[in-house]
């Protein structure tokens, strides 16, 4: 049975890095609700990124993955689904912006809890994105290689997610810390069009690759 090869998994953790730096939908959703409910509602936002994040590793870790590429209306339905909730959250955000009215009730309309649409917001916005199977595709076999061991694609299964959950948490923090300021009337309807524009860009991208 082949060895873990650490040489490939440093080069991993170093692409996985790069790539959680750049700015995403999971990021721009992770934003919105902290602005909107602070950092507990920020908090299971990240916890639904992270578990869709575990969900689509392990997928693909098990070969599920292949299923859902090679299979083209599965692949596209989550894609679009993806697609359209970004979009649907991106005109809450702009709509937000547009009225500039906020107050301190964090609780969302349709009686869900804070907590709980923080984290559906978080799971869908994730879980529809079919580009992260994709990528766990096209790049794990590379550092995997031919023969790799359970324990070898379970460390690598979880290392995007880990890492990417360590990232939106100092996010929030940041965010939260500062909420003050950002929960200025002028700078909030300004962080909501900033927000709402990028996950527009996000859902048309996802949409037309």
């Amino acid at each position: 049975m082949a060895c873990m090869n650490w040489a490939s998994y440093a080069a991993f953790l170093g692409l996985v890095a790069l790539l959680t730096l750049l700015p995403g939908p999971d990021t721009a959703v992770a934003i919105k609700n902290t602005l909107q409910g602070g950092r507990r509602r920020g908090g299971w936002c990240l916890f639904g990124i992270s578990t869709a994040s575990v969900v689509q590793s392990t997928a693909a870790a098990a070969g599920l993955g292949v299923l859902i590429v090679t299979v083209e209306p599965l692949f596209l339905t989550i894609k679009y689904v993806g697609a359209a909730y970004l979009l649907f959250l991106a005109v809450q955000a702009l709509r937000s912006a547009r009225r500039g009215e906020y107050s301190d009730d964090t609780t969302p309309s349709g009686g869900s809890s804070s907590a709980v649409a923080g984290w559906r917001q978080g799971f869908i916005s994730n879980i529809c994105n079919p580009k992260v199977i994709a990528f766990y595709l096209a790049v794990l076999p590379q550092f995997l290689g031919t023969e790799p061991t359970l324990t070898a694609i379970a460390v690598y299964a979880v290392t995007f997610p880990l890492i990417g959950t360590a990232y939106l948490a100092v996010i929030i923090h940041g965010v939260h810390r500062a909420r003050e300021v950002f929960t200025r009337r002028r700078i909030r309807r300004t962080m909501d069009a900033v927000t709402g524009a990028a996950l527009v860009a996000f859902g048309l991208r996802l949409a037309t690759e």
